[in-house]
């Protein structure tokens, strides 16, 4: 056994090798007083995975002790009695206590060496044989969370008065009313016995107050992909219960943050500020028109620096009068006035694209525009304008700060390592919970430097448009010798549009990257059926999401289901190992009639249909128009994306309970196309001409062309030539087929090439029921279920 020291913070730091644990699991469990629970407790978890068992995971158990009794020596004691639960001891000192439970919960998490950890209590109520099942549930389901609830008609609850069960429902019922979006779909959001995926969490992210720590993971993660077991929730075995009135205050307190936080508080000042400046535009127009008899026009344009000067002093002085700054005020004031003239001039193709394009009323479109730029103002504002000067600080501290309060890690199949100071959500189903020392690629969130230096020798590229840190910029450093980091460094605005600073930073890096890595990331969607791998490559926008969610909704309750490994990218290996890329489904507007509505929130299902029209080939199409011109393309794309985000949705998400591969052998490779129907084979030297094809048509945008020559030559090694040969190499013996369709239905024509004879009957009778339903659709697309 170890008994682990705090170190800052209450936070403990534990020595981590990226991506690699000899544990399965770590369980951790709070105690305080709970000296006669621990031996029993141990003996169950060792029963519960059976002592000396081959097949069960490896584990350790965390107890994080805030006792005042004997507690601490009697984990001791029963550690020497059972080694191959890895117990390991942190004892919080009295003044590390004050944030509870839920704090102890966090300590533990923090302190975790496996990829899930286990959250319990120590007093037996929640039982240790459900733990197997809660681990397995999580893999079976590829589940971040996984909800051990007392509230499911399979529950049952024995260890509660009556009148602790009516406080728990009336708790329960307030933190519903509050964050309905944040708690949908979960049944005991109250509950302490969970199992987490570690890495799917922000630890940084948590003001852990009082008991109920699984409240706040859900509400300030709400995308974790989630799960729910039933279990029976028992009598206490020894010792006293810590629910007290104080705790419930605690909870309340709790739930009061995390709804009304200062961030919210700002921008409801924020926007009261823009209100009073409507007015006070209103009074200098009229003002200076009428009074002063100027030109009306010019009498606008003064008027709009009248309120523009009023909004900057009242946001100044009032909002941000107490914060020490980051820049000069003048600066500031530049900043600000920038910033408003940008936004009047988005206010008009807003306007324009919701009231022409959508068909929405004038005034409901103006009022939309004013209400999502008043929202882009801000957090432009909040994070860029009046950013706080960072504390006084030894450079160390500022170093541990950094990386523990702004960094996001990922590890890529132990092939590229990602740190980035912005969220990749692209990256998600990747990301660690502890450091990576040396990161293949480090994304920082700063001001590029405008020019390389001398001793940069062509290792170094600036873009920028035309607003400078307001809009996209990006200074990117290939490092001087190999095994160095790829540095890129990102204006703050690209912070606020994350999938951006993915799609058009991240992934052109991470293409070439892997090139040098001897993998390649090709353009292509992937399934396993049984052992066999098949990928499916096509133009961006064709129908690729479609396909994949067609074959996946219509096979998930079959034994021999598809497996997902892929939709949009794959990484192969020269092998012809296809391993999965799984980033989440971008939804087009032809897409919507593979979605199934019920798995999605009411709020998400209202959007849908407008974010599918905006990220179509439509909307694409009208970006690369304006790729051509002179405008600030991949700026009007950030703040698009960042007023309107893509309906970005991960396949379990949309496919509840679908089979998910890691890696496969590839077989056999599909070309699907638009046009009259028809399937032909196709030789594969033609085949690896459309495919590297595609693969150039999934980086188009912006500014793409204008770093892709810096990223594919290192050290003068063109690395297209290396992609090739391992695309080559990959999938240059595969048969490989086109199939063309204006219906859709690849879906239906694809099983039919694999040897399951399950597979193909199941999509043939699934055909068929589409096909004589077809009349009941609409000419235009709608959201529907598929089954």
């Amino acid at each position: 056994m170890t008994t682990d020291s705090l170190s800052y913070g209450g936070v403990v730091t534990q020595p981590h090798r990226v991506g690699r644990s000899d544990l399965d699991l770590s369980i951790i469990v709070p105690t305080r007083n709970e000296v006669g629970n621990i031996e029993v407790l141990l003996t169950r978890i060792e029963n519960a995975f059976g002592e000396g068992s081959t097949s069960g995971p490896n584990l350790e158990v965390i107890f994080v002790d805030d006792s005042t009794d004997s507690t601490p020596q009697a984990v001791e004691a029963a550690a020497e009695r059972f080694p191959s639960l890895n117990v390991r001891l942190i004892h919080r000192p009295p003044e590390k206590r004050g944030d509870g439970l839920g704090g102890a919960v966090t300590v533990g998490l923090a302190a975790a060496r496996a990829r899930y950890a286990c959250v319990m209590d120590a007093d037996l109520q929640h039982p240790p044989e459900m733990i197997p099942l809660l681990l397995r549930t999580a893999r079976e389901q590829q589940a971040d969370l996984v909800v051990a609830t007392r509230r499911s008609v399979k529950s049952a609850v024995t260890g509660l008065n009556a009148a602790r069960k009516v406080v728990s429902r009336g708790l329960d019922m307030i933190a519903r009313i509050l964050f309905p979006r944040e708690l949908h779909g979960v049944s005991d959001p109250l509950t302490g016995f969970f199992l987490v995926r570690v890495g799917a969490l922000v630890l940084r992210s948590l003001r852990p107050k009082g008991f109920k720590i699984l409240l706040e993971i859900l509400i300030r993660h709400p995308s974790l992909r989630k799960a729910e077991v039933p279990f029976r929730f028992g009598p206490r075995f020894s010792g006293q219960s810590k629910a007290s009135a104080g705790e419930a205050m605690k909870y309340l307190s709790l739930l009061w943050a995390l709804r009304f936080n200062g961030e919210f508080s700002r921008f409801a000042a924020f926007a009261f500020v823009g209100a009073t400046g409507i007015l006070v535009n209103t009074a200098a127009l009229w003002l200076v028109t009428d009074k002063l008899h100027i030109y009306y026009l010019v009498s606008a344009v003064l008027a709009t620096v009248a309120s523009t000067l009023w909004n900057f002093l009242l946001t100044e002085f009032w909002i941000y009068g107490k914060q020490s700054q980051a820049s000069g005020l003048l600066r500031r004031l530049g900043l600000f006035f920038v910033m408003n003239v940008l936004a009047l001039a988005l206010r008009a193709p807003m306007i324009y694209a919701l009231t022409s394009l959508l068909g929405i009323y004038y005034v409901i479109s103006n009022l939309v525009s004013l209400a999502l730029l008043t929202v882009i103002r801000f957090e432009l504002a909040d994070n860029i304008i009046w950013s706080p000067a960072p504390s006084k600080a030894s450079k160390t501290q500022l170093k541990v700060r950094s990386l523990m309060n702004h960094t996001y890690f990922y590890n890529i199949h132990d092939i590229v390592t990602v740190s980035s100071e912005g969220e990749l959500p692209e990256l998600e189903p990747f990301r660690l919970a502890l450091p990576i020392e040396q990161p293949t690629i480090r994304v920082r969130i700063g001001k590029p430097r405008k020019k390389p230096f001398d001793s940069d020798r062509g290792h170094y590229i600036h873009y920028s448009e035309l607003l400078g840190p307001l809009g996209f910029e990006v200074g990117i450093n290939l490092g001087m010798q190999p095994g160095d980091a790829v540095d890129a460094v990102a204006s703050p605005s690209l912070r606020l549009s994350p999938h951006v600073l993915y799609t058009n930073v991240v992934e052109p890096i991470l293409r070439w990257t892997f090139v040098e890595k001897g993998c390649a990331l090709v353009h292509g969607a992937t399934l396993a059926f049984g052992d066999e791998a098949c990928m499916v490559t096509a133009r961006t926008d064709t129908g690729k999401t479609t396909t994949l969610l067609k074959i996946l909704a219509y096979q998930r309750r079959t034994t021999d289901q598809a497996a997902f490994l892929s939709d949009d990218m794959t990484i192969v290996s020269p092998d012809g190992m296809a391993m999965t890329y799984p980033k989440p489904l971008t939804i087009s507007f032809h897409t919507l009639r593979a979605v199934d509505a019920n798995t999605l929130r009411f709020k998400e299902r209202l959007a849908l249909p407008i974010q599918s029209r905006i990220h179509s080939r439509t909307g694409r199409r009208f970006a690369f128009i304006i790729s051509k011109t002179h405008l600030p393309a991949a700026t009007i794309n950030m703040i698009l994306q960042m007023l309107v985000p893509p309906p970005k949705y991960f396949v379990n998400k949309l496919i509840p309970k679908v089979k998910l591969a890691r890696r496969a052998p590839l077989t056999r490779m599909f070309i699907i196309e638009r046009g009259e129907p028809g399937i032909e084979s196709i030789e594969n030297r033609e085949a690896m001409e459309v495919l590297l094809q595609n693969c150039e048509d999934a980086y188009g945008f912006p500014p793409y062309e204008a770093l892709k020559e810096f990223l594919y030559t290192r050290d003068g090694v063109d690395l297209r030539e290396k992609e090739h040969a391992i695309i080559r190499q990959a999938l240059g013996e595969l048969p490989a087929t086109v199939i063309r369709s204006n219906t859709f239905d690849w879906w239906a024509r694809i099983p039919t090439f694999v040897n399951n004879e399950q597979i193909s009957a199941d999509i043939a009778r699934a055909r068929e029921v589409e096909t004589a339903g077809r009349d009941r659709y609409s000419r235009q697309p709608e959201v529907v279920s598929v089954e």
